[in-house]
């Protein structure tokens, strides 16, 4: 497993090169997969079940992908823990800390070193950072979801695996599996908004994307544009129909975190959306489904391709 640069590629790039490279048509299996496998220029059969693959490649191959990980980690437990800490966990630094029961400043360069590595990234805040008199700290995120998988998943049920009893991940994946693949549909969102916004926001571009969080408010999506205005998003993922108290709850929370310079409303649904919230669309409101979030597919060439220098299992 190569160490990276500091100038990783985009979570967009990594999708793109993934299903480029196994031939992907199917925009919610290739999620589905590439949460798993991605990252790590892998090929993937998407035609065989994910669990499947995931014993075949991952399980089976346990010791050697554990070798690779703790030539990176210099295998330190902490290190470890830490990384398992944030992929189970709500994505703070503290609370990554607090579950390891480690200081602060042991904490912080454990995370320095992770983010130095190539594993880790921190997701800050848009608009106003993060103040810790609040008790609120930095989210991270995995470079790699193959990464985060492995900590998540993997590294926690690894006695069991070593042995090559898998009753235990089984329990443990079957629990989470449905959810797994939110956090990288909530970063593909990211990408779709850059993308859509693009010639639409030419003259005023966005300078920086990402979630808001302070002390009580907590939004998927916040975009600054240049001049100072703002666009504020929300992700759905539950079977019903989005209605439009969402979009009421979205400009609450807007108002609540003093966030006054949104001018525009974005939100996605994986699923539909009701006729009353469809009639909110227009300039400032926005609607995005899966229909959109699969353009992110589009023309797909050998250019996406990236060169991976990784053991392929």
């Amino acid at each position: 497993m190569s160490k990276h640069t500091s100038s990783h590629p985009s979570l967009l790039a990594q999708f793109r090169s993934f299903c480029y490279q196994n031939k992907a048509t199917d925009f919610e299996k290739a999620v589905e997969y590439f949460a798993v496998f991605g990252g790590m220029g892998w090929w993937v059969d998407m035609s065989v079940p994910i669990e499947e693959l995931i014993e075949k490649k991952v399980l089976k191959n346990y010791r050697y992908i554990h070798g690779d990980i703790t030539k990176i980690t210099n295998s330190k437990s902490t290190h470890h823990a830490m990384l398992t800490a944030i992929a189970t966990g709500d994505r703070r630094e503290h609370s990554a800390f607090k579950k390891i029961n480690i200081g602060r400043d042991g904490g912080e360069e454990v995370i320095d070193f992770l983010i130095k590595d190539g594993f880790l990234v921190f997701d800050a805040s848009i608009e106003k950072p993060v103040d810790e008199k609040d008790g609120i700290s930095d989210k991270l995120l995995f470079v790699a979801p193959f990464m985060r998988f492995w900590f998540a998943m993997v590294s926690p049920t690894y006695k069991n695996i070593k042995e090559g009893d898998y009753g235990e991940f089984d329990k443990r994946w079957l629990a989470i599996k449905s959810e797994f693949t939110t956090l990288i549909y909530t970063q593909l969102v990211l990408e779709l908004i850059s993308l859509s916004f693009k010639e639409a926001f030419e003259g005023d571009p966005i300078v920086s994307i990402g979630a808001y969080y302070d002390k009580n408010v907590s939004m998927d999506i916040l975009a600054k544009r240049k001049s100072g205005t703002m666009l504020a998003g929300t992700c759905k993922y539950g079977k019903s129909k989005v209605n439009k108290s969402e979009l009421t709850k979205l400009k609450e929370l807007c108002k609540q975190a003093e966030l006054d310079k949104v001018e525009t409303y974005v939100i996605f649904s994986k699923n539909k959306f009701s006729s009353e919230l469809k009639k909110e669309k227009g300039d400032n409101t926005k609607l995005f489904s899966i229909r959109h979030l699969s353009k992110l597919m589009d023309n797909l060439s050998e250019d996406d391709l990236i060169v991976s220098t990784n053991k392929r299992y």
